[in-house]
């Protein structure tokens, strides 16, 4: 088979797409008169520990889960995603 010498588009950054697929996932919901932020996290992504705060036990490494943070919090984007917290995807849906 003959070698091509045409040129082949460059590949974009992987970090600034990882970015933007992270970005698409995310959603506005509305839970008792507050806007939250719901970023889904999968198994492979969840490599750490967390406490869930519906039910108070752990989100093992592995285990698919939810980050959530309020979205119309009044000390500003900065503050409100430092106080996001990870649930179970089944305590965030009863909460």
């Amino acid at each position: 088979m003959p070698r091509s010498n045409r040129r082949r588009p460059e590949r974009q950054d992987t970090d600034d797409s990882f970015q933007r697929l992270l970005a698409g996932w995310k959603r506005t919901e509305v839970r008792r008169g507050r806007q939250w932020t719901v970023q889904p996290v999968s198994g492979r992504q969840a490599v750490k520990e967390y406490t869930c705060p519906g039910c108070h036990r752990a989100i093992t490494p592995g285990t698919p889960h939810q980050v959530v943070w309020r979205a119309d919090g009044v000390l500003g984007d900065a503050a409100d995603l430092a106080a996001r917290r990870h649930w179970h995807t089944h305590c965030w849906r009863a909460a």
